[in-house]
């Protein structure tokens, strides 16, 4: 191969390389759902918590809360910066609680990673 296909070949792979690692833009959602220990939501089967109180007491502990949709589907709050940070601060206040959330959906392999934009009772 001469030097000038290897160079088409190489400035093409490089293309096609960086669109492939090009980030996910995401979708936005607004969505509907309850502030639930990330613990309970996977393993009790819960369609709702059992009350605030457990719900802060699991994550002062360390579980992640996430976002439990009505129809089954948990949503796991994510930041949106490198380098990321744990939403239990920002989510502690909802815990327990119903909750309207509008963010950045990143569905990835059947999870859902949620960048919060705004969230309310």
């Amino acid at each position: 191969m001469t030097t000038a296909p290897r160079k088409l070949f190489a400035s093409t792979f490089l293309t096609l390389s960086c669109f492939a690692m090009a980030a996910d833009l995401g979708s936005n959602i607004t969505l509907t759902g309850w502030v639930i220990d990330s613990a309970c939501a996977y393993t009790k089967g819960l369609d709702k918590p059992i009350g605030p109180a457990c719900a802060k007491a699991c994550a002062r502990n360390g579980s992640p809360l996430v976002i439990l949709r009505d129809d089954g589907t948990i949503f796991m709050p994510i930041d949106g910066n490198t380098p990321s940070s744990s939403q239990n601060p920002r989510l502690i206040p909802f815990a327990g609680e119903r909750v309207t959330v509008t963010g950045k959906d990143y569905v990835r392999n059947g999870s859902h990673g949620l960048v919060i934009d705004k969230i309310s009772k």
